[in-house]
């Protein structure tokens, strides 16, 4: 058995999120902590502590969206499957987060490219898969290599309404890409959102979900580590009480 860990690391990074939305981490080490950890001591002096250490402890201020992390229903309207209140992220089956892997490689589309229903089909039929219900399908886009840069969040394709509406259509309830959004950047949706004056076309991909509800995982890592199938995907989140998403650390399992 081999584990491809396809996780990004919580970071002090202006890179991996839009302007103004970076988590913010503040790293306390032993030798800044003993003072704190002795106030449940009383007496006790810092000499007495092994090297007059005390523990190492991190502050963080961040999104349910920093990071790796698994989306749901709630994030992209407050409704899902016609009209019922869409579900929250503790509210998320899992089972929907554990099933057969199946890669999608669409590194050679253009940033900003919105992927069509069709442009799934012909690379389903490329790598030989028929999805199956339960299938946890994995988008490849070229923002994986913009990563650390400031051109991560502008890269890649995205996956567009009919091509989302083709997957859940089939079975899947989770997808994932390694791009900043499952949608295409949206500098380049605005784009076309002002020459067309179609507001439709405004985050697409997500609203595939108020028709048929399904989650997905935004910055993944090593996709290009896996092939097309014959893995399986585990994307447990961290459970958040009425939250739109939730922090995992989503991991491929290959079995010889």
């Amino acid at each position: 058995m081999r584990l491809v860990d396809l996780s990004r690391p919580l970071e002090n990074t202006e890179y991996a999120d839009p302007p103004g939305a970076a988590p913010k981490i503040t790293y306390f080490d032993h030798s800044q902590t003993a003072q704190q950890m002795l106030a449940f001591f009383p007496g006790v002096t810092p000499d007495r502590l092994p090297g007059g250490e005390g523990w190492a402890i991190e502050q963080i201020t961040l999104t349910t969206h920093n990071g790796t992390h698994l989306d749901a229903p709630w994030h992209f309207h407050s409704t899902m499957d016609g009209g019922k209140r869409a579900i929250t992220i503790d509210e998320v089956p899992l089972e929907w987060c554990i099933g057969p892997g199946v890669k999608l490689d669409f590194r050679h589309l253009a940033d900003g490219h919105v992927v069509t229903a069709e442009e799934v089909a012909a690379e389903l039929e490329r790598i030989g898969h028929a999805l199956q219900p339960g299938d946890i399908v994995l988008v490849n886009t070229a923002a994986a290599a913009a990563y650390g840069t400031p051109a991560y969040v502008p890269s890649g394709c995205g996956m567009g309404r009919e091509a989302t509406l083709y997957l859940t259509e089939r079975g899947v309830r989770v997808t994932g890409t390694d791009a900043w959004s499952w949608d295409a950047p949206f500098v380049h949706t605005a784009k076309r959102v002002a020459e067309t004056g179609d507001a439709g076309l405004i985050w697409e991909g997500h609203r595939a979900g108020m028709e048929r509800a399904y989650c997905h995982i935004e910055k993944l890592a090593n996709l290009e580590a896996l092939p097309a199938t014959g893995f399986e995907v585990q994307c447990f989140p961290v459970k958040i009480k009425g939250a739109s998403a939730g922090w995992c650390r989503p991991v491929a399992i290959l079995r010889d």
